[in-house]
């Protein structure tokens, strides 16, 4: 700024750092010499990594700048999730610039490659599985569409876990993914906020005589924002991810640390910076949870603090506006806490009366549901709120009891509806029922796809429905075709774009173009060496990480999700097993060679997941060193999946296994991934596998297992004994299980698992669709023989794909959710 008298003048700053090569050259070399202060590159390309990253994100700030300043007064969406999974930021910012040609020129007076540089990137450790992927595909789109969406997560200094394969066991490791720094954030330290917790609330009289009641004696920590540029495709939009960091409000105690207490002084620091810590804490114990718990409210509370402190800066404490212009979008059930936040700030911070506060809260809060699993709804006991969060306790006892007023409106008398409604599950530990806080808080309830949704409504929030049916709507999930096809898939990407043109990248509905070359011979030829050619990369890193050769020549069946009873890696081993067994009795015949990889972490504390991950690795040691089986068959786990391995993975992958029992999964993204990039889908009728059918038109996707609408009845009548008995591959697997032919050297490790499938009360019925999956496998089997019509197939999943962008999935959370305006700068306008 230059100054005159009292009066500030900006100063004339260019435009945006150019594109062009020799600018780019220059901006490298600047920030390699001078910001980095090396002189050569090394065998390390760390610093020209670095020094590259820098200067991509010169080209990313003011275009940031800008449209946040298109964007400070429309209408806008902060979209709040405790997991981000980004993976690496480089090339997809390279991607979304459309400058690939110019950062090549310019590496090439380093002698270096954008492969190689761009190895030296860490993947962020932001997240965990689908969810933070979903959430990253979100932002990608928002930016892609020029919507006014701001990310909030925390910035985690310790990612899930890195994962290590020991003799079979999962060996969890620190992912310490910012020791080497995070070039692509900008902290800002100007807009931190302080969060609560613990105290207790302390009522008094204003001098009108109204009751106040004042949140006091409270532990606070900062929360520092870091914000990282999100890149739309080549219109020059740049929206924001803030992530926030966990500190101390004090370095130290200076009273306790003069009087010889430097080790309580310096506790109480770490308890403050343990929120942002480590992604995911497990939460097997009582300190697990309440770490747990402050991460969600510290989430939740920097972030309504930091869009109602934007809304004041513009428009004073005037908050009759504040719902025309925001919508607070809870990514799943770990947010919902922000339901009671906004109510407290408004109330008790801007002295708003509880129907103001409640009109704006119900007004801007929106809940997205991605999961039919009970356990995973969340829980949390009435006395850790009480003793964490005092206030918000009281906060939503009050929601509580005038929402159990509207419910007995609508069923006079009934205390069964009640109770099954009541935010307060009673009994002898009295919980919070976290969703049911969203639903309630919310004008929008959500699914991830129209099977989701439709038991959401049907089963788990029926009585929710018939309460609030305005409420619950449908958006099936999508993943973004920049990084799933265009990134990943970059020969592919570029045999489209011959023939179809380049429009695809950012209208994915344009794929289904291809359809019309499904019968041309040269077309399918080279979509075939594409497929072979990503194989042969995948091979490298299966032997990297694995140690197994793959052959590209096999076909790649793959499965690579977090490890979950549910998603049933299990019933995949057990297919392994059987074909396993049928090579070494010399019965191939109709069999086709295949490759069988499997990838996921499970939970620090899930010990049958584990024991899931051990069996996988055993049967792959069994198989691989039988030289019965190497022309046939090759098994391999994957070590440490994560967004990277799976660019690797998904563009050469032949089937892909969506295998969960029916009705557990919400939606899945990887089977759009493995879609998009031309795999063949073996699954069951859940999540979005119904859609992907629809989309397919009925063919080229193999079904098996029971559908949604059977799965109560087999589990009342379920005999996992004599569906072994009746069925001589099952029985003749489990037999080679109970053998101990797979653990000689480690006697009945694999009991729990055998107890499990032997089980009457299996929740995943595992044993009563392994008859079916194994036909659906044959069914692959076949069709893989005739490889023209197998690459044909691969087409037309590709071609069907379009409608799985998430593109797709935010221009309907957009116009029917959020009613939101384009920024300013799109392309187009």
């Amino acid at each position: 700024m230059t100054t005159s008298g009292n009066v500030c003048h900006p100063v004339d700053w260019q435009d945006a750092p150019t594109l062009d090569t020799e600018t780019l050259a220059d901006d490298l070399a600047r920030h390699f010499h001078y910001t980095l202060g090396r002189d050569k590159v090394g065998e390390s390309q760390h610093y020209l990594y670095q020094a590259l990253a820098l200067t991509i994100r010169d080209r990313l700030v003011s275009r940031m700048r800008q449209t946040r300043e298109d964007n400070s007064k429309k209408r806008s969406v902060a979209y709040l999730s405790l997991e981000f999974l980004i993976g690496r930021s480089l090339n997809n910012a390279i991607l979304n610039l459309e400058m690939e040609q110019e950062v090549k020129q310019a590496l090439a007076n380093y002698c270096a490659e954008l492969e190689r540089v761009g190895e030296a990137e860490h993947d962020a450790g932001l997240g965990n599985g689908g969810l933070g992927r979903l959430a990253a595909c979100f932002l990608d789109s928002c930016a892609a569409m020029a919507l006014p969406v701001t990310g909030y997560g925390i910035r985690y200094e310790y990612g899930m876990f890195n994962q290590r394969i020991d003799n079979g066991y999962q060996i969890e490791q620190p992912d310490h993914w910012l020791r080497e720094g995070h070039p692509w954030e900008l902290p800002a330290p100007d807009k931190t906020v302080r969060v609560k917790f613990f105290g207790h609330v302390a009522v008094h009289k204003d001098e009108q005589g109204r009751l106040h009641r004042e949140w006091v004696d409270t532990h606070d920590v900062y929360a520092v924002p870091y914000d990282v540029p999100v890149p739309g495709c080549g219109n020059d939009v740049v929206n924001t991810l803030r992530l926030w960091k966990s500190e101390a409000t004090d370095e130290f105690d200076l009273s306790e640390f003069n009087a010889g207490g430097y080790a309580e002084a310096v506790a109480k620091k770490n308890l403050a910076e343990q929120i942002s810590m480590v992604l995911y804490p497990n939460d097997a114990s009582e300190n697990g949870k309440e770490l747990r718990l402050r991460q969600q409210y510290f989430l939740c509370s920097a972030s309504l603090q930091d869009r109602i402190n934007r809304w004041i800066e513009l428009n004073g404490e005037d908050f009759t506006e504040f719902a025309d212009y925001h919508v607070f979008q809870l990514n799943d059930t770990h947010p919902s806490i922000a339901v009671a936040e906004l109510m407290r700030l408004l109330i008790d911070e801007h002295k708003l009366d509880w129907q103001q506060a409640w009109d704006i809260t119900t007004k801007t809060m929106a809940y997205t549901n991605h999961t039919l699993l009970p356990e995973a709804l969340e829980k949390w006991s009435v006395a850790l709120f009480q003793r964490l969060l005092p206030r918000l306790m009281e906060i939503i006892y009050e929601i509580n009891a005038r929402f159990l007023t509207e419910v007995a409106k609508k069923w006079p008398g009934c205390s069964d509806k009640q109770r099954a409604l009541s935010l307060i599950e009673e009994g002898p530990y009295p919980q919070v029922r976290m969703a049911y806080l969203a639903i309630v808080g919310s004008f929008s309830v959500n699914g991830v796809a129209a099977l989701h949704s439709k038991l959401l409504v049907e089963r788990l929030f029926k009585d929710f429905y018939e309460l609030w049916p305005h409420k619950f709507n449908n958006k099936t999930n999508g993943v973004t075709p920049r990084r799933w096809l265009a990134h990943c898939n970059p020969q592919l990407a570029q045999l489209l774009t011959e023939n179809i043109g380049q429009t695809w990248v950012k209208d994915f509905s344009q794929i289904s173009k291809i359809k019309d070359y499904v019968n041309d011979s040269k077309f399918t030829a080279q979509w075939a060496k594409v497929k072979r050619d990503n194989k042969l990369k995948l091979c490298e890193l299966v032997q990297k990480h694995c140690g197994v050769e793959f052959d590209a020549d096999m076909m790649f069946d793959v499965q690579v999700k977090r490890i979950h009873e549910y998603k049933r890696q299990l019933l995949n081993i057990l297919h392994v097993i059987h074909l396993y067994r049928r090579i070494c009795d010399g019965d191939t015949q109709g069999m086709v060679p295949r490759c069988v990889l499997i990838g996921g972490k499970a939970a620090p504390g899930y010990d049958m997941a584990k024991q899931i991950i051990k069996l996988i690795c055993n049967v792959a040691k069994t198989v691989n060193d039988d030289p019965r089986a190497q022309p046939w068959l090759r098994v391999a786990f994957l070590p440490n999946y994560n967004v990277t391995a799976m660019e690797t993975i998904c563009p050469a992958a032949d089937l892909s296994e969506q295998i969960s029992t029916a009705g557990k999964e919400a939606s899945g993204t990887g089977n759009m991934k493995f879609m998009m990039n031309g795999a063949l889908t073996i699954g069951t009728l859940d999540g979005a596998n119904v859609e992907m059918l629809e989309a397919l038109g009925g063919e080229d996707f193999f079904v098996f297992g029971a559908q949604v609408e059977e799965v109560d009845a087999i589990r009342a009548n379920y005999n996992a004994q004599e569906i072994i008995n009746n069925d001589k591959n099952l029985s003749a697997v489990i037999a080679l299980l109970e053998s101990g032919h797979f653990n000689l050297c480690e006697p009945g490790i694999f009991n729990s698992i055998l107890y499990v499938l032997k089980s009457d009360s299996d929740p995943w019925l595992t044993c009563y669709d392994f008859a079916s999956y194994v036909q659906a496998q044959e069914q692959v089997s076949a069709a893989y023989q005739n490889k023209a019509r197998w690459t044909q197939m691969s087409v037309l999943n590709t071609a069907a794909s379009g409608t799985f962008s998430s593109d797709r999935t935010i221009a309907q959370y957009s116009q029917e959710i959020w009613q939101l305006q384009h920024t300013s700068n799109s392309e187009g306008e």
